[in-house]
């Protein structure tokens, strides 16, 4: 006793701190961050200058930026690969979620179009090359460069998670996000302006000057025009313009993949592959009843005839104007008002589906789910401010009324839809029912089980649900006895998804590929005036486009785990 009081209070234990890995980990991802807002600012302040003619920001110096950073993001892919090749070890682990095969074949085929789209746009610029600056040449040959080393380095490192040089991987991998991003920003302000450009002479507006490219390719230093006046210089301008869509939706579906990657890197992954929802392979219409894809197509064929007509007649005089917004908006009605009821049919079943929820970990799905909630808000702001323009205009006509309906059903598409995906997403593949709080019988948590093993089981039921045995064992019998009732109800879930899926194909073309309705229809640009109206159009309806686009992938997912 006296030695303790000698020797005084035993101190206690250092009470234990996060270690060295933990904390660099959240300074890492914070510099990669700060990094990332400081480049976008200002990307975002020289495209949103070079949108207008009157502020002293032209062109090429959007051009020369975004060529710096698309070389400065290809250097980082090359050296990742290398590093990556070099050192087996910085991969320990792969996100079995992370960039599925429908993800990266959509990254494919919008990157091929890109492609396509540089060509294009060499093509024009180089028509008339003796005045033009050459940084516009040089810019869609180092975006062609940065698509395809970027779309191979997404196809075989998107399910990545790295465990070495944390700080640069971050700082990498958010700066090539936000090359994506700026690049998405130049080509919506470009398509967009395009656009008004496009309606600005009926009302009169001429401050809507093209970004890139008009008829007459602006002069830097202010001097004469470069006309495009040939033929093959008109045919270059004109499709690389259509082809603006898939650029866009290349960035975007780039952008996600590497976020995903970002939440990955350092990310220590356990072995639990029974958790693992990797899909086998599939035919596409297997286990359906036929009635949603049949109807999917038929209304994808019917809104491209729709669409058409509407961009034939909607330049013609008021009445061809008038029937060619009619006929938009009713097909639209339609279209909105069945994948509504479908949605909402859908939500139905899954109050009687076993399937237990999956509450694991998944980055990919939080960012999913992430995107349609925040995507869907810019589809829900154009429709609130349609309805107070129809609400409390004067004309209170029958175009009036089809654009009224048509607001409240896309309020209402979205909402229902986004409640089937989400909910569609959480849950678990076939087979993963919940367990059983009645441990008594030997029958409720049957998940792998031999065919020999189950006749020696006493008072099994007579249709008991048996799940395909995991590889490792592969000569214990495969087979699924299922109930009717859950067979009906994932055939159903395989045709809701297909008919969904069809019909957010044709509503993102329709938009994305020059569907103007918000200016040819006057009621909002008479109620808010051109000037506002347009920009609320032109930030929002990018937004809505990729909405459907994202939809699309989702469902395709849902698809494929029903």
């Amino acid at each position: 006793m006296s030695e303790e009081l000698a020797q005084g209070p035993k101190e206690s234990p250092p009470a234990p701190r996060a270690g060295p890995r933990e904390v660099w980990k959240k300074g890492g991802r914070l510099l990669s961050v700060l990094l990332a807002v400081n480049v976008l600012l200002l990307a975002c302040t020289l495209i949103s200058g070079g949108a207008f003619n009157k502020v002293a920001v032209y062109d090429t110096d959007v051009f020369a930026l975004l060529t710096a950073m698309m070389l400065l993001a290809t250097l980082w892919i090359l050296f990742y690969l290398l590093r990556t090749v070099r050192c087996p070890c910085a991969v320990p682990y792969r996100d079995a979620h992370a960039g599925p095969i429908w993800l990266r074949g959509g990254l494919v085929l919008f990157g091929i179009c890109t492609l396509i789209m540089d060509v294009f746009k060499t093509g024009y610029y180089s028509s008339f090359f003796e005045c033009q600056s050459a940084i516009k040449i040089l810019h869609p040959l180092i975006q062609a460069v940065f698509v395809i080393i970027q779309t191979y380095f997404l196809w075989v490192s998107a399910k990545d998670c790295v465990h070495v040089h944390l700080d640069l991987t971050w700082c990498g991998l958010m700066f090539t996000l936000t090359t994506n991003l700026a690049i998405w920003m130049a080509a919506v302000v470009d398509e967009s302006v395009h656009q008004s450009h496009s309606y600005s002479s009926s009302h009169s507006n001429a401050s809507h000057a093209r970004l890139t490219s008009d008829q007459h390719a602006d002069n830097p230093v202010g001097g004469d025009s470069c006309l495009c006046s040939t033929a093959v210089c008109q045919i270059f301008q004109q499709g690389y313009f259509y082809l603006y869509p898939f650029n866009i939706e290349y960035s975007l579906f780039a952008s996600t993949m590497l976020y995903v990657m970002w939440k990955n890197v350092g990310r220590f992954l356990a072995s639990t592959p029974g958790h693992s929802h990797t899909p086998t392979p599939v035919s596409l219409f297997r286990e359906t009843f036929f009635a949603g894809p049949v109807l999917g197509l038929l209304l994808f064929v019917v809104g491209l005839a729709v669409f058409i007509i509407y961009e034939v007649q909607v330049s013609g005089d008021g009445s061809r104007t008038r029937q060619a917004l009619v006929i938009y908006y009713s097909f639209n009605i339609v279209c909105l008002g069945l994948t509504t009821l479908v949605s909402l049919s859908g939500s139905i079943i899954y109050r009687f589906d076993r399937r237990a929820m999956d509450h694991h970990k998944n980055p990919t799905r939080t960012l999913d789910v992430a995107l349609l909630m925040g995507a869907a808000l810019s589809q829900y702001a154009i429709s609130y401010y349609s309805i107070v323009a129809v609400v409390g205009g004067t004309p209170q006509d029958l175009l009036a009324g089809l654009n009224l309906t048509h607001a409240l059903l896309t309020i209402a598409q979205h909402t229902f839809q986004n409640m089937f995906i989400i909910e569609s997403l959480h849950r678990g593949p076939p087979g993963t029912e919940p367990h059983s709080t009645h441990p008594k019988e030997p029958c409720q948590d049957l998940t792998f089980t031999n065919l020999d093993a189950l006749h020696t089981l006493p008072a099994c039921p007579p249709t008991p649900r048996l799940v395909s045995p995991s590889p490792s064992d592969q000569r214990e019998a495969v087979a699924i006895v299922s109930t009717p009732g859950s067979q009906w109800r994932r055939r159903c879930l395989k045709d809701i998804s297909l008919f969904l899926l069809l019909c957010n194909v044709i509503l993102w073309i329709m938009p994305a590929f020059g569907a103007r309705p918000h200016f040819s229809n006057t009621v909002e640009v008479d109620f808010y005036g051109y000037s506002l109206w347009a920009v609320i159009v032109n930030i929002c309806l990018p937004f809505g486009i990729f909405y459907r686009m994202h939809a699309v992938s989702s469902l395709l997912e849902v698809y494929v785990l029903s």
